[in-house]
């Protein structure tokens, strides 16, 4: 289940991969990047594009969710391209998470439905320089195909969110409004507290549905 942003609550195929270049502090998927804390080698696994589809589309999901760690890292791999081209003749759709550091190809942006962007804001510790670029920003948004979901702890975040927005040029109805939190309790608490500085901006406000349900339950 599709648990955050545009298309929450869909019944969807997850397929997530291995490696990132941002380290963001709260990062709820370290095993997918943090070598100082997990065993890549265990964690992460080589597996034949064949069996990533017929795995993922197992129980008919209409929506596919490649995510990671940061897939568009992948995009130049042989299997990417291919990847995306049986997941089309499947006839799904698929979205692409990432965080908007990396520009997509003209593949990427052909195979994709929806580009689920989530620039990172200050909270979440790496340098501006690192998380936010401006050229990979517009070049998404350029796609007609993009989501912008900022991950947010308190309104000051919201205001950033806006500030951010404003200075990329990115229309408020495109962006997303998502509290930080792995268990239920957090994701409920920090909700209103967002709720009426999203409001007031023009965003939009998701929760993490999937939170709600499993909590930080791997592999939901």
């Amino acid at each position: 289940m599709q648990g955050e942003g545009p298309s929450l609550g869909r019944r969807a195929g997850f397929v997530r991969l291995g490696g990132c270049n941002l380290h963001c502090s709260w990062c709820d998927t370290p095993y997918t990047w943090n070598a100082e804390r997990y065993d890549l080698r265990a964690e992460l696994t080589r597996t034949t594009v064949a069996e990533i589809v017929q795995r993922v589309l197992r129980g008919n999901p209409e929506l596919v969710v490649i995510t990671g760690g940061e897939p568009l890292l992948h995009q130049k791999q042989p299997g990417w391209a291919r990847l995306l081209s049986e997941l089309k003749a499947a006839g799904v759709e698929v979205e692409a998470e990432t965080n908007g550091t990396l520009a997509p190809t003209p593949t990427t942006t052909a195979g994709v439905t929806r580009f689920n962007v989530s620039p990172k804001l200050t909270h979440a510790g790496d340098p501006e320089a690192a998380r936010l670029r401006p050229a990979a920003l517009q070049s998404l948004h350029g796609t007609g195909k993009a989501a912008f979901k900022f991950v947010c702890t308190t309104a000051r975040d919201v205001a950033e969110v806006a500030e951010v927005t404003h200075r990329l040029g990115i229309p408020p109805a495109a962006v997303w409004v998502m509290p930080e939190g792995t268990t239920a309790g957090q994701v409920s608490t920090r909700l209103p507290v967002l709720a009426e500085a999203a409001i007031a901006a023009g965003f939009n406000l998701t929760t993490r549905l999937h939170v709600h349900v499993w909590g930080d339950e791997r592999a939901r």
